[in-house]
C-alpha cells in the first residue's frame, strides 16, 4: 500500500488539472443555484401559459419540497448522465496513450492502480454533491424561508451512492471496453437496465434499481420503502464491480 498514496496523488493532479475540475462542479452549480427560485415561479410560470379565452390554469403555491424534488431530479437523471459520460475512459485513455503501461514498470500493483482511482474518484463525486447539496439548501432556505435538511440530504446522499455505484461500474466498463464512447454507451445502458428494473417492487426494495425512486419520494415527503436493502445491495454491488475490474485488468495486455 506504500503506492497508493503516489497512485491516488496522480489522480488528484489530473483532476485538478484537466476539464473534470470543472464539468461536474460546473453542471451542480448551475442546477444548485437556479433550482429553488424555478421551483418557486414555475405556478405562476404555467399560469401566464393559458391560451387567452381559456380559464387560467391554478396551481397550489410552490414550497420547499418543489425545489428539493428538482434537485433530485436533476442529481438522478442529468448529473449522472454526466458521470457516465466523463468516466467511459477513466482507464482505457491511460492504457492508449501508454501512461498505465509506464507507471505499472514501477513497483505498482495493478489491485493499486485500480483502486486508487476508484477512491479518488468517490471523494471527488463526493465533494461536489456534498457542495451542490448545501447550496441547494441555503438557496431554498432564502427563497422560501424553510429548509428541513433531513429530507435534502438524505435523498441526495442515497444519489451520491449511486452515483459511486455507477463510477465503479464505468471503471470496469472501462477496463473491458477499450473505446470511452463504447464504455459509455454500456454505462447508459446499465442506467436504463436499472431505471426500468426500479418500477418492479421486488428490485425498488431490493436493490440498487430502487434508490433513485425512493430518494425522490423522501425529498418529496412521501411514503416509500425502507431504503436499508437498496443501500445495502447498493454498496455491495459497488465492490463487486471494483474487484471486476480489478480481475480483468491484472490478465489485460496493456500495449496500446
Amino acid at each position: 500500500m506504500k503506492t497508493f498514496p503516489a497512485l491516488a496523488a496522480k489522480e488528484t493532479q489530473e483532476i485538478v488539472h484537466t476539464w473534470r475540475i470543472w464539468v461536474l462542479p460546473a453542471i451542480i452549480l448551475v442546477f444548485a443555484v437556479s433550482g429553488p427560485p424555478l421551483a418557486k415561479i414555475t405556478p405562476e410560470l404555467l399560469a401566464s401559459l393559458t391560451p387567452p379565452g381559456q380559464q387560467s390554469l391554478v396551481l397550489p403555491p410552490a414550497t420547499f419540497a418543489d425545489a428539493y424534488d428538482q434537485w433530485v431530479k436533476n442529481l438522478s437523471q442529468l448529473v449522472l448522465f454526466a458521470i457516465i459520460i466523463m468516466y467511459g475512459g477513466i482507464v482505457s485513455t491511460e492504457v492508449r496513450d501508454g501512461t498505465a503501461a509506464f507507471v505499472l514498470t514501477k513497483p505498482v500493483r495493478r489491485a493499486t492502480f485500480i483502486t486508487a482511482k476508484a477512491v479518488v474518484h468517490a471523494l471527488f463525486i463526493a465533494a461536489v454533491f456534498a457542495a451542490g447539496t448545501t447550496i441547494t439548501w441555503i438557496t431554498t432556505g432564502m427563497v422560501f424561508g424553510t429548509a428541513p435538511a433531513a429530507q435534502l440530504w438524505g435523498p441526495a446522499s442515497m444519489l451520491c451512492l449511486f452515483a459511486l455505484l455507477l463510477l465503479a461500474f464505468m471503471e470496469f466498463f472501462s477496463v473491458v471496453i477499450p473505446a470511452p464512447a463504447g464504455a459509455a454507451g454500456a454505462g447508459l445502458g446499465l442506467y436504463a437496465l436499472l431505471a426500468v428494473g426500479g418500477a418492479w417492487d421486488p428490485l425498488l426494495r431490493f436493490s440498487p434499481a430502487g434508490v433513485p425512486g425512493i430518494a425522490a419520494s423522501v425529498a418529496a415527503g412521501q411514503s416509500h420503502p425502507a431504503p436499508v436493502w437498496p443501500v445495502l445491495t447498493t454498496l455491495i454491488a459497488a465492490g463487486v464491480a471494483i474487484a471486476l475490474a480489478v480481475f480483468v485488468f491484472q490478465r489485460k495486455e496493456l500495449q496500446p
